[in-house]
Order: structure tokens, then sequence, then C-alpha cells
């Protein structure tokens, strides 16, 4: 496929979008990836980074393995993510820490327009597939709801921790953020990316490259073998993921880490969906819930917000359509 530069821009803008998704607890950059129409190319262009690689370079040197991988592609969107993380790190930090209602009933109403755009990729129907969305709606309704660990924050950890979040930010509907959140390693990963920690990323990125290169294989297989069943969980994935990024929640278990310290952390471990009327925030003493408030849920400042999301899904999905025909 050959590309202008505006598609390159394009291709920037889209992976922005991604890299902003990554970001946000509940939000995948996978599910960007799949309704702006670049996911299929994304996951066989990670999948040509292999042996075959070595022998593209001995017949046609570095142009030869950078066309093998897709190079330029694989630039763009990358180019576009790591704009997004380092620069969104500081603005999402600020955002998720005073505006939380709003930022989740965003990425609320971008998820839910999401599920008929991606269920719409299913050639046909059938209860076979109505069975896959079932089981992939479960699946993330239960990783949703698991509580959070409180993490380490050792070299073999931060490895580990992008190894696993990566496999789950290319899934389109499961959040690397929030498998990050449940590992206990976000608040640490996302302060190291504002604070440009260079060992800590590095690290990080160390485990992303390896859960990124292996998992892409497998997801490509699912892809080519069993396209119609995979699309169907992965709609799963997203119907189920709506409870994490439900607006409105009421928190009844904390850990504070580095308590007492400069850089103390306040990690909600168990959270519950409640109603807009029945939303509060918790007062901490110490290291404890010592009561609650009630607060503004601001519930039309968070439909417009989850409204802004919808027509979003809807300008990309129409952006993928007119570039294929």
């Amino acid at each position: 496929m050959k590309r202008t530069l505006k598609d390159y821009l394009l291709l920037l803008l889209k992976g922005m979008a991604m890299g902003a998704a990554d970001v946000v607890p509940g939000v995948s950059g996978g599910t960007i990836a799949f309704i702006s129409g670049i996911y299929e190319e994304f996951l066989n262009s990670l999948k040509s980074i292999n042996l075959d690689a070595f022998k593209a370079l001995k017949t046609g040197g570095i142009p030869g393995v950078w066309k093998h991988v897709n190079g330029n592609f694989l630039l763009a969107l990358f180019l576009g993510i790591g704009i997004s993380l380092v620069s969104l790190a500081k603005v999402f930090t600020y955002l998720l820490e005073h505006q939380p209602v709003l930022v989740w009933a965003f990425f609320f109403g971008l998820i839910l327009a999401s599920v008929f755009f991606v269920g719409r990729i299913v050639r046909k129907w059938n209860a076979l597939n109505a069975v896959a969305v079932l089981i992939g709606a479960v699946i993330a309704w239960v990783l949703t709801g698991l509580p959070s660990f409180p993490g380490n924050d050792a070299y073999w950890y931060v490895f580990l921790s992008g190894l696993v979040a990566i496999c789950a930010m290319i899934l389109p509907g499961i959040s690397g953020s929030f498998i990050l959140l449940i590992l206990g390693s976000y608040q640490f990963i996302l302060g190291s990316l504002k604070d440009f920690k260079v060992a800590i990323i590095a690290v990080f990125m160390a485990g992303c490259v390896t859960g990124l290169l292996s998992f892409s294989r497998l997801l490509s297989w699912l892809f080519k073998r069993y396209h119609d069943f995979t699309v169907a969980i992965l709609t799963g994935f997203l119907i189920g993921s709506l409870r994490k990024i439900w607006p409105w929640k009421h928190v009844e278990e904390i850990y504070v880490k580095h308590a007492g310290e400069p850089d103390e952390e306040v990690i909600h471990l168990v959270e519950t969906n409640v109603l807009p009327g029945g939303y509060d925030l918790p007062q901490v003493t110490g290291e404890q819930i010592t009561g609650y408030t009630s607060t503004d849920p601001q519930l039309l400042f968070a439909i417009g917000c989850a409204l802004v999301g919808f027509v979003i899904i809807f300008g990309l999905e129409r952006l993928a359509v007119s570039k294929t025909d």
C-alpha cells in the first residue's frame, strides 16, 4: 500500500489517539486501532518482525528489512503513541485527579459506540458467535472487577508489568492501563513517564516489546483462522469493559503506598459502581477511610462528555470507511 504524507500524518494522529487511550485505565489503544481501520495491519506488521527479517537484511539490506516490517507504518504509529504517552501523562494525571467523572463519561461514550462498530465487523452472526460475545463480556466483566494489588517498584516487576499490560493494550476492550492498575504499577509507571525516569521507562518498554512481538503473532493467527469468532469475543470484551469505566463509583477499600512520605499514593483497591445520586468521595485519614462526602455528580456535563465520545467514534468510523472506498 503506497501512502502519501497526508496518510502518515493521519497515522500519527491515530497513534496519538491510541497512546491517549492507553494512559486511561479502562480504555484500550487496541480499541482505537480497531475502530480506525488499522488493527489487522498493525498486528501483521508486528508479526513480520521475525527471522524472515534477517533474510530480508541479507537480500535487500536495511531498506529490505524496513519494507518487510512495514517500517513507515510502524514508525508513524509508534511515534504518535510515544508523543501521547509522554505529553499526556501529566494531563491525564491531573484530569483523573480533579475531573474523574467527566473523563470516565467521555470514554464510556467512546466505548459504548465502539461496541456497535466492532460488532458490525463480524461477517456472519450465528449461535457460536453470540456465545463468543457472552464469553468475552463475562471475561472482561470479571477482570474489571478484580481488586488492585499494592504493587512492586523492583525492575523485574516493572518488566513483568510491561509484558502483561501490552498484551491487554493491543486487545480491543481490555485496557493495559487497567491491568497496570490491578498489578499496582499504574501510578508508578505514569509518574515515571511524567518525570521522565529513563531507567524505569527503559525496563518497562523492554517488557512491552517482548510481549508485543509474541502476542501479536497469536492474535494475527486467530484473525486469519477464526475471524468472526475472534471479533465476536472482542465485542464482548468491549461490553464487559463498560463496568470499569462507569463514571460514578463508591470506594470501599484503599491502600496507602509510601504512607507519610513525600510520594505518598492512595490506591483504590475496591470500587463499586453507583447511580449518580449515590456518588460520593472517600475521606482518608492516615491509611483508613473515615467517612464519605456527597458531591456533585456533574450529570449534565457527564452526559455531554459521553456524547462527545460517541460522536468521535462515528467520525473515526466514517473516516476508516472513506479510506477503504
